[in-house]
Formats: structure tokens, C-alpha cells, sequence
């Protein structure tokens, strides 16, 4: 059997959203049943594939040498508003980019 690492080396985009799926609903993009053994084999690729090819923004993922990111609230909002959190305490607040809902 291929080493896992060789394995997401070559391994298409489309190949880590099929297995993605799979791990995720328990199926196969056409609908047949994935059983216990090809699950766990499906996260572990797809996990392994985000680490080495993707740039997560999500808030916990796998690194690309193993280790589990965490990132901090602080860490989130600098990534999603663009500026650092000295930035956001200096500026003038209607600066910032925020959404405005009128009220009736």
C-alpha cells in the first residue's frame, strides 16, 4: 500500500473532495455507503491533504508538518478584518469596514 504522504503528494484536488465528502456524510458523492474503515481512512487523507496543500482560516486545523493549529479569537480577527489589533485600538472606528443595518 502507498505511504500516506506520497499518497496526498500526487492526489488530486477533486480526489481530496470526494474522500472530504465521504468523512464528512458517511457516503460517496453518488450516493453508496461508506463503511467504518474507508470513513476513517477518508478523513485521515483529507485531513492529511488540507495540511500539506490548503491554507486553512479555520479556527482549529492540522498544520503541514502534523501539529493541531488553534488559533486565538485575536489571531481570527486580524485574519478576517484585515487589520492588527494595535491598528483597530489607533484608528478612528468609522474607519473600519463593518456592516450597517437600517432600522424602520
Amino acid at each position: 500500500m502507498m505511504d500516506i504522504l506520497t499518497a496526498i503528494e500526487s492526489m488530486p484536488f477533486e480526489m481530496y473532495e470526494r474522500l472530504r465528502y465521504a468523512a464528512e456524510t458517511g457516503k460517496w458523492p453518488e450516493g453508496s455507503i461508506v463503511d467504518d474503515a474507508q470513513r476513517e481512512s477518508a478523513l485521515q487523507l483529507s485531513m492529511a491533504y488540507q495540511a500539506k496543500h490548503l491554507n486553512s482560516d479555520e479556527m482549529l486545523s492540522v498544520g503541514a508538518d502534523g501539529q493541531i493549529i488553534n488559533k486565538t479569537k485575536r489571531q481570527l480577527k486580524e485574519e478576517f478584518t484585515g487589520y492588527s489589533p494595535q491598528e483597530i485600538q489607533s484608528c478612528d472606528k468609522s474607519e473600519l469596514e463593518i456592516a450597517r443595518f437600517k432600522t424602520q
